[in-house]
Order: C-alpha cells, then sequence, then structure tokens
C-alpha cells in the first residue's frame, strides 16, 4: 500500500503546556512531526518537549497523531502488508531559489512518517530542466541528495529512497540516470514506473522479453524486492499524456503477467491508476489467472510424458 502525501500543509506552534515533557509519540491533538529548537530541527520520536520549542504539524495529516502510525504499522506487518509512502507529486531538488528547501523537507517528513510506519520505501521524483544547462540542475540534485542521505544515515532512517522514473524528457528521471544514482548513493532504489518508462523511451513495452529485460536491468539495484508501478498510459513522442485505466493504451498488463509468471521477480506492483483500487485488484486477477494457465499447461505436459513413459 503507497500513500501519497500529496500536497501536505505543514505549520508551526508552541507546545502547550502540558506537551513539555512528552514527546511527539505522546501527543494526541496534532500530528506534530518534529521539534524545532535553537533554529535546528530535531526529529527524533523519543526527545522531550522543551518550553521554547516550537513544533512542527501537520494541518491534514496522514493519520491523526505521528504516534499512531506505529500502531498502523504493527497492524500492516501482522497483516502482510508492505507500507510506503509517495512524496508531493511536483517535487525539484534541481531548483536554486526556496523550492528546493520546501521539496526537501517533505522529502524529510515522507522519510519520518514511512520509518514510523515500519515501511519500505520512499517514492519521489526529482525535478524538472526548466532551462538548458542541465549539468547545473544535475549537479544541485545530486548535492541536495547528498544531504538528504547524509541525514539519512544520521537519523538512522530504515526505508529506502525509491527515485521514481519519469514519463517526460525534460524531467530528471530516465531509468539510466537512476541507476547513476544508485551507483553513487548506498540506500537509493529504482521506482520502475512501467508506464512512464514505456511513454519515455517510445513504447518500448509491447512484448513479453521487453518487460524481462527491464525487471532484470533494475533487479541488481533493488536491495530485495524490485518496486514498480503501473497503469495505463497515453504518450506520444516520447512524452507520457496522461495516465490512464489498465484497459486502454498499448501497455498491457496481460503482457507483463506473463514475464512475471516466467520469471518469477521477487516484485512489489503498485497501482498509479485513474481507477486505483479497480485495477490494482483486476491486475490481481489477471496475474493470477495468467499463472493457472501455466501451471494447468505444466500439468499437461507432465500427464502427457507420464502416459508416453508407461507405454
Amino acid at each position: 500500500m503507497e500513500i501519497q502525501m500529496v500536497r501536505p500543509s505543514v505549520y508551526t506552534r508552541a507546545p502547550e503546556d502540558e506537551e513539555v515533557g512528552m514527546t511527539i509519540r505522546d501527543i494526541e491533538e496534532d500530528f506534530v512531526i518534529e521539534i524545532i529548537r535553537d533554529d535546528m530541527s530535531i526529529s527524533s520520536p523519543e526527545e522531550e518537549i522543551e518550553e521554547d520549542d516550537d513544533l512542527v504539524y501537520f494541518s491534514s495529516p496522514v493519520s491523526d497523531t505521528f504516534g499512531s502510525l506505529y500502531e498502523i504499522g504493527e497492524v500492516a506487518q501482522r497483516m502482510d502488508v508492505s507500507m510506503s509512502v509517495h512524496t508531493p507529486y511536483y517535487m525539484d531538488l534541481g531548483n536554486e531559489d526556496i523550492l528546493a528547501e520546501t521539496c526537501m523537507e517533505n522529502l524529510r517528513h515522507a522519510a519520518l512518517i514511512t520509518n514510523a510506519l515500519n515501511g519500505s520505501t520512499v517514492v519521489t521524483s526529482l525535478g524538472l530542466y526548466e532551462t538548458e544547462d542541465r549539468e547545473s540542475v544535475d549537479a544541485r540534485i545530486y548535492e541536495n541528495l547528498a544531504d538528504m542521505m547524509d541525514w539519512w544515515d544520521y537519523e538512522g532512517i530504515k526505508p529506502k529512497l525509491g527515485i521514481e522514473i519519469s514519463g517526460h524528457q525534460e524531467t530528471f528521471g530516465s531509468l539510466e540516470q537512476i541507476l547513476d544514482l544508485c551507483d553513487e548513493f548506498e540506500n537509493i532504489v529504482p521506482v520502475l514506473n512501467f508506464p512512464r518508462h514505456h511513454s519515455r523511451t517510445g513504447g518500448s513495452l509491447l512484448e513479453v522479453q521487453d518487460f524481462i529485460d527491464v525487471i532484470e536491468t533494475v533487479q541488481p539495484y533493488s536491495k530485495g524486492s524490485v518496486y514498480s508501478q503501473f497503469s495505463g498510459v497515453e504518450h506520444s513522442e516520447g512524452e507520457e499524456r496522461k495516465l490512464t485505466p489498465l484497459k486502454k493504451g498499448d501497455l498491457r498488463f496481460e503482457t507483463l503477467a506473463d514475464a512475471l509468471t516466467e520469471i518469477s521477480p521477487d516484485i512489489t506492483i503498485i497501482s498509479c491508476s485513474p481507477l486505483l483500487e479497480h485495477d490494482a485488484m483486476y491486475m490481481r486477477i489477471i496475474e493470477e489467472r495468467v499463472f493457472s494457465k501455466k501451471v494447468a499447461k505444466n500439468l499437461k505436459e507432465i500427464r502427457k510424458q507420464a502416459a508416453k513413459a508407461e507405454e
């Protein structure tokens, strides 16, 4: 299950008298995610709140309180549900102004939420090429990611940072760029967004082998399960136009299901379809149907060989 942060509204306030000495896990009135003390951010959920602190809180949070995330994570684990969080969909770590700082803050908050949920992955995109100087944009993205991953290690964040393939040529996020990041930073993994890779590469995922090739390309970088996303898509000239329900467009889940059945990878597939829950269940039905046909075919062949042996 991937939680979407959408557009978080973050504010600060002074602590109430009764909150002094508590931790952010204990607060039951607001979703407080960190403490500001002497112009420094304190993210530890075990840090006690002091009188002169400021508290950073969400006005529209993903749950009632920060402390409740730990309970949700425990329930998810018992139900065998892997949790992840997607940052706001407009992210730009290559920007020169305050926008990049805001995006870095959103990324930190997503990491803290995912960590409290005992989740697997924080999913994000990285930025746009708004000028022709792509090298400068790339340099700022690498610099900001280096700072982020230093903070990641310092805070002991356990989930991986997943960088999502982009469906637009003017956005950082080709598969090759993301794999380069994975080589550079230890805790970064690729997020194989099938419709966007399909769009960006001019409709390259048509045959079973096409899917097998791209899955096997990202597997060595995935540090466990390949994290992926799927929907239908409309595209032209190497550009994603819009994501669509599963039954529309030339990107077919049935073909991916054949590939999954053939190579049996450890893979997570998140529905990013406009028909979110419907197409998630529909994909599961298709995959089970394809797998059942393969099993039936194999059993038929086994019986055939056994019959020949008895003759």
